[in-house]
């Protein structure tokens, strides 16, 4: 798959993922936002229930009150109120006729008279309590007016009715939370509160004024506060966490997805260029072996005793240089496996080092170069597998000349110490084109080249330092490397001493 492709997947399934996360997230705040209103809409309507309520308790305190001042002048106009008595029984003496009913009719002619004033009187004792009662419940009226601002507002909206009151009217209205709240004069100041009322923000805070008529520099709040409001918000709309929950997850697994492929896409480039630099390097000696083969079927050639030893060393060499890159390429299947098949055994790294450093020094010397051996270690005695120890000095050695600056001969130094009793250090250094600071971090990756303009200006497969890693790993030991930049580079190993 072409890398464009790859980039293009990517940005539209990142663009529909980011919009279905974006959705879920307005949804969630928009059910957030509905719920609050809701909560609020429903604290506001009881808020204003217990204010309705003390109202009337204020009424009644008044009418109470002034009923008890007028009972003894209401019980005396009771006492001399008109007792209606039927005058026909008083005042109507019938006699009948039974042979002539028109000879019935009344004894006493005045009494029709005087049931009429009578019932003028009733009408004007009832006009009369009228009026009282009246003046009664303007009275009250006024008192309300005049002094109810005077109480304290202790007794006018006390903690216990208030606390009834609210937990009446929001359980009423379906919720049940705990609550704190308190009283709250015009400076601001706590008039009395609950125990608990400790608001964070002022948005916490539902407040209704109470007693509205009163005058303004006499005006008290009821606050109240809700400690698990916010659980309660999230309790309603907690069913939409998985779902972001599973959508941060998708995401996660896309990135990682998207990663594996570019790391693959990156991997399959390096063995492009690792198979082309393979074919590069095994083209070389492959055609120096056929032209000396084909030189071997000259008859001058044959009889010249010099020439036929040229030509011997030619193939020899050639030889050797094929089966070292057959080997570089073999020691590629150590990294497929966790652990790789080794010999080990006693071993005296000055001496393996010693000879690795006789065999190489040749190829510096060719380049105009020496290479130096401070083998002090006094404990040198380690436990490793010896083809792969020299293998490692042999491929630092090979780096330090084939990563060398044209403009200086090559100078190779590889020295030995025991740092402690436990441990010997071996270091290889040389004077070549040295490296950056973020090649340092990826030079033990497999495949990985450092660039130096031209893919193949420098031969190989980016095997060596990754098998160098691998194999000090598998011994036990450690390696690091520091380098600057046109002044060279250092590898430093650590390995344990053979006990």
């Amino acid at each position: 798959m072409k890398r464009s492709t790859i980039w293009i997947l990517t940005i539209v399934m990142a663009i529909a993922l980011l919009g279905l996360l974006a959705m879920q997230i307005v949804y969630l705040e928009k059910m957030v936002s509905m719920r609050n209103s809701q909560f609020s809409e429903i604290v506001m309507r009881s808020l204003y229930s217990v204010s309705t309520m003390l109202e009337q308790n204020e009424t009644l305190y008044f009418l109470d009150q002034d009923l008890a001042e007028a009972e003894l002048t209401y019980s005396g106009i009771r006492q001399n109120s008109f007792t209606f008595n039927d005058p026909l029984e008083a005042s109507i003496d019938t006699t009948l006729n039974t042979e002539d009913p028109s000879t019935l009719r009344p004894t006493n002619l005045n009494t029709l008279k005087d049931l009429n004033d009578t019932y003028q009187r009733k009408q004007e004792i009832l006009k009369g309590q009228y009026l009282y009662q009246k003046s009664l419940l303007n009275e009250v009226i006024l008192n309300i007016l005049n002094h109810s601002s005077d109480r304290p507002i202790q007794e006018r909206a006390d903690s216990a009715t208030v606390a009834s009151y609210l937990r009446s009217e929001l359980e009423f209205n379906g919720l049940t939370l705990p609550f704190e709240f308190a009283i709250i004069n015009r400076a601001n100041g706590v008039i009395y509160k609950t125990e608990g009322y400790s608001p964070m923000s002022q948005q916490d805070v539902y407040s209704q004024v109470l007693f509205p008529n009163d005058p303004k520099n006499k005006q008290n709040t009821l606050n109240v506060t809700f400690p698990n409001k916010s659980d309660y918000i999230f309790s309603s709309v907690k069913f939409l966490v998985p779902s972001l929950a599973f959508t941060f997850l998708l995401l996660g697994v896309f990135l990682y997805t998207i990663t594996v492929a570019f790391r693959q896409k990156k991997l399959s480039e390096i063995k492009n260029d690792f198979i082309n630099n393979m074919t590069h390097e095994f083209k070389t000696p492959i055609s120096s072996i056929s032209i000396a083969a084909q030189m071997l079927n000259d008859d001058s050639v044959r009889k010249s005793p010099e020439m036929l030893k040229h030509v011997s060393g030619v193939i020899n060499d050639e030889t050797k240089r094929l089966r070292f890159q057959v080997e570089k390429v073999l020691q590629l299947s150590l990294f497929d496996r966790k652990n790789a098949t080794m010999r080990l055994e006693e071993e005296d790294a000055n001496a393996s080092i010693y000879s690795v450093i006789n065999t190489f020094k040749l190829k510096v010397e060719k380049y105009g170069g020496h290479i130096t051996a401070n083998l002090d270690a006094e404990d040198p005695i380690i436990n490793v597998d010896r083809m792969h120890f020299t293998n490692v000095v042999f491929n630092l050695l090979d780096n330090a000349v084939k990563y060398r600056r044209e403009d200086v001969p090559p100078e190779l130094e590889v020295t030995t110490v025991n740092p402690d009793e436990d441990h010997i250090q071996i270091t290889v250094a040389d004077n070549g084109i040295g490296m950056k600071r973020e090649d340092l971090r990826k030079i033990f990756e497999k495949f990985y080249r450092v660039s130096t303009g031209n893919r193949h200006d420098v031969k190989g497969f980016g095997l060596g330092l990754a098998y160098v890693h691998k194999m000090i790993d598998l011994f036990g030991g450690s390696i690091r490397a520091e380098s600057e930049l046109n002044k060279g580079s250092k590898f430093i190993i650590t390995l344990p001493l053979y006990k």
